[in-house]
């Protein structure tokens, strides 16, 4: 019997002579950029620092694309984006102290959002560690702890040999589902060494694939066939695992009725019959989904929003498939079953039998429609006119970034997505600033169409120094700015809450007049010719910014 190991192990005679025979001038920053070029990593992200220099200074030697931006947690989140758009691992390469704890509420986004970022810290000198000589800039008594907390795993290199297996491993946490965010530290000292070791080739750090168990998916596909009111609720892991088609194809032999989480935008046809569209935050899709005697939640674990706000009781028999298997059940009983969303799902495909009703797109057309009268009493024309202006403008492929904006919000429930992956938010775990420096790092990802990024004028505050990275790289992002003079969604929240708003409003600059400083194109629009000035800036190359002057207005949600 052979194995694929066996065969790693006989290098070729160029091998031997490279091996043998490296080249000089090489550090253990060198070390770091070959194993992510060997693993397939092409673009990474970062932000240098005193610590890391070593594997800055590698980075001119090798292959790799750098973006970088001015902040570390905008860095953060253009990673994040990446990995999401890509599927692929994101580097990220950091300093030590402030640089690294800039960048964790970026990494908590990704961790929330299962996005595969594999950042890549300094640390103090080895002389500095476990207790040994203190007082170092930057120094931390224990970095990793930081960490600790927010990503999937945490991975230490204290000598040059150690290097290429703690990336590796990394590596592999990064993209074992579901995705996330990991941690690697490496010490000043080991990265600006000289190094004699051989340059690192091709690495294999593939995960394996989590595999749904046989008996758990002939017992879901059995409840399925024989239910009378099916329905299926259809999270990210639907879009990270690339199973939007294997997911219409089951709710079209089933007739189920599907709605898509905030996080699953694009993983079922908006206007397709079954499409209960993404309505949550709404009583009447809430009581729908309860009544169903099947629910399948695919890639979700039914959380705060996905739920209404916790207020959803489900009355059937619940389905949960879930690649982290820390959120089966965590907030429903069901039958769990840990696996990736579009292996199940093919197993299910495969095991259910074919399902009549006449009845469920009369049943979908009655909820979106008493959803519909809902939103139409309350008074919301400007909303719905600028989102729908947005997505006029915005062409089918392009993906979208958003910032936490009142815009947003809206665009959760009611923005056609039109295709899967292509609508992001940072409503993971909801930090601000997300929309701009995602929106670059997904343009690095793919410079071929035009990105979006829309953010409030609060929100914008955090990530106007990327307007310098957006120029400097000539990223293909235009950044709508919606200006209502301060934190629009708080100044709701706590005019509800306490009738009246404190800390909420802001002074902000010209948008405009600031954008044309760093170079970059705007223009200041109004709701009637939004579209054309966004559709005209999203073909322009290059970076551009819209400037929307507007007070919007949240719809009122419905929990109870």
């Amino acid at each position: 019997m052979t194995h694929d190991h066996d065969l790693v192990l006989r290098p070729t005679g160029a091998q031997t002579e490279a091996a043998l025979n490296p080249p000089a001038g090489r550090n253990g920053g060198d070390l770091v950029v070959e194993t992510l070029a060997g693993l397939g990593a092409t673009t990474v992200f970062g932000l240098p620092g005193q610590h890391a220099l070593g594997m800055f200074d590698a980075l001119r030697r090798s292959s790799l694309s750098y973006v970088g931006l001015r902040v570390e947690n905008n860095a953060g989140f253009a990673a994040d984006a990446y990995g999401r758009l890509t599927g692929e691992v994101a580097p990220l390469l950091l300093s030590t102290g402030p640089g690294a704890l800039m960048s964790l509420a970026a990494l908590q986004e990704s961790a929330a959002a299962s996005a595969p970022v594999l950042a890549i810290g300094s640390q103090v000198p080895t002389a500095g560690l476990g207790g040994g000589r203190h007082g170092y800039l930057h120094e931390l008594p224990d970095q990793q702890a930081s960490f600790r907390d927010i990503v999937k795993s945490v991975h230490t290199a204290r000598t040059q040999s150690q290097i290429p297996s703690a990336i590796a491993a990394a590596w592999e946490s990064a993209l074992t589902a579901p995705h996330g965010p990991v941690w690697v530290e490496i010490p000043q000292d080991v990265l600006l060494a000289g190094t004699t070791l051989p340059v690192v080739t091709a690495m294999d750090a593939t995960p394996d694939d989590v595999v749904p168990r046989p008996e758990l998916t002939a017992v879901a596909a059995d409840l399925l066939s024989r239910a009378a009111r099916p329905a299926i609720i259809a999270g990210g892991g639907v879009v990270r695992s690339d199973a939007s088609g294997k997911l219409l194809a089951l709710a079209e032999k089933l007739n189920a009725p599907v709605v898509t989480t905030f996080g699953g935008k694009g993983a079922f046809p908006w206007e397709h019959p079954l499409s209960l569209q993404s309505w949550l935050e709404d009583r009447h899709t809430t009581d729908f989904l309860e009544s169903a005697d099947v629910l399948l939640v695919v890639g979700s674990g039914l959380g705060e929003l996905s739920s209404n706000y916790h207020t959803f009781a489900p009355r059937g028999r619940v389905i949960q498939i879930e690649a982290d298997p820390g959120k089966l059940e965590s907030n429903h009983p069901a039958l769990g079953i840990h696996a990736d969303a579009r292996l199940a799902l093919s197993a299910l495909l495969e095991t259910v039998s074919v399902r009549e009703d006449a009845t469920a797109a009369d049943s979908v057309r009655t909820v979106l429609t008493k959803v519909g009268s809902r939103i139409a009493a309350q008074d919301l024309t400007l909303e719905q006119r600028v989102l729908a202006s947005v997505r006029e403008a915005l062409p089918d492929a392009s993906p979208s970034f958003w910032d936490m904006t009142i815009l947003a919000y809206w665009a959760w429930s009611a923005f056609d997505a039109r295709h899967p992956n292509t609508m992001h938010s940072a409503q993971g775990a909801g930090g601000l600033g997300y929309g701009f420096p995602a929106a670059l790092g997904a343009a690095a990802a793919d410079r071929t169409r035009p990105v979006l990024a829309v953010s409030g004028d609060g929100g914008a505050m955090y990530s106007i120094a990327e307007l310098a990275t957006a120029k400097q790289y000539e990223l293909p992002v235009t950044w709508l700015i919606v200006d209502d003079g301060g934190y629009g969604i708080l100044r709701e929240y706590m005019k509800d809450t306490f009738g009246e708003a404190t800390a909420t409003e802001l002074s902000r600059p010209d948008f405009v007049a600031l954008s044309e400083s760093f170079g970059v194109p705007a223009v200041r629009t109004t709701p009637e010719s939004l579209t054309e000035d966004l559709a005209k800036a999203l073909t322009e190359p290059g970076p551009s910014v819209v400037v929307l002057p507007a007070v919007l207005r949240m719809f009122a949600p419905t929990h109870l």
